[in-house]
């Protein structure tokens, strides 16, 4: 663990967060007291992915892809006056 100093760490701040990313911990001072502590953040645990899970529990529409097909168009052509 390395102790550095406000003003060090402020000339050095990219160093200091390259050794924090290589699993250093640093601790940044202020006036003799300990402010800050850079250290490598922990990467969250990759879950599995679990595929079909919700099988048989939702459905889609046959007419999806030409639900609300007409508002979208007017949308897009700047039409006021949407159809309903």
């Amino acid at each position: 663990m390395r102790h550095v100093s406000l003003p060090e760490a402020e000339e050095n701040f990219s160093d200091l967060m390259s050794a924090a990313e290589s699993g250093e911990t640093i601790i940044v001072e202020k006036a003799g007291k300990p402010v800050v502590r850079f250290e490598p953040a922990e990467k969250a645990p990759r879950r599995p992915r679990r595929l079909g899970f919700l099988d048989g529990q939702m459905s889609v529409p046959d007419d999806f892809d030409a639900m609300c097909q007409d508002e979208s168009i007017a949308l897009f052509e700047g039409r006021d006056e949407l159809p309903r």
